[in-house]
């Protein structure tokens, strides 16, 4: 009788606990996807600073513009993309 009313009081918190495990299980996959587009934005931006330390894209009055500071920088930023990329990945690998 005691064991009956333990079994169906533990199904009864498992039932209610259920839809917030689905929902933080969605949350998670989202993140992944989120991760991977700021990755692409990120190193999108980066590719383009790279560009214009090389003076082959941007106006001439820019301060990047033909500065080997940015070329650097750039590449450094589109490292900063890709780990983004990855880590998304592997969020989205693990779901």
């Amino acid at each position: 009788m005691i064991k009956e009313q333990i079994q169906k009081s533990f199904a009864q918190i498992i039932n209610s606990v259920y839809p917030f495990l689905v929902e933080s299980e969605r949350k998670v996959m989202k993140g992944g996807k989120t991760l991977i587009i700021i990755g692409v934005i990120v190193g999108f931006f980066g590719f383009i600073f790279h560009l214009q330390g090389q003076s082959i894209v941007g106006p001439e009055s820019s301060f990047m513009y033909s500065n080997p500071d940015w070329i650097t920088y750039g590449i450094q930023i589109i490292a900063l993309g890709a780990v983004f990329c990855i880590a998304g990945i592997i969020i989205l690998k693990r779901n």
